[in-house]
């Protein structure tokens, strides 16, 4: 399937057509995970569990940074 990059707003993007997001179960506001691989991009639902475990991975992280340095040392 071919689609083209367009301007939208001051970013490009393409259009993923209907049948497409159909078939994945895929919605207005669904977010995807954008990997690039051997010279193409790959798009997949992204894990959202995931996301909120990374992001409060990240907020331990910075909150207890300094413990953390003194028990990797």
């Amino acid at each position: 399937m071919n689609v083209t990059i367009r301007k939208i707003g001051n970013s490009e993007g393409i259009i993923i057509p209907k049948e497409t997001l159909d078939r994945l179960g895929l919605t207005t506001g669904d977010s995807l995970e954008l990997q690039m691989e051997n010279g193409g991009i790959t798009l997949k639902p992204a894990d959202e569990d995931l996301s909120r475990q990374l992001e409060a991975a990240r907020y331990f992280m910075d909150k207890y940074k300094v413990a953390l340095k003194k028990l990797a040392e």
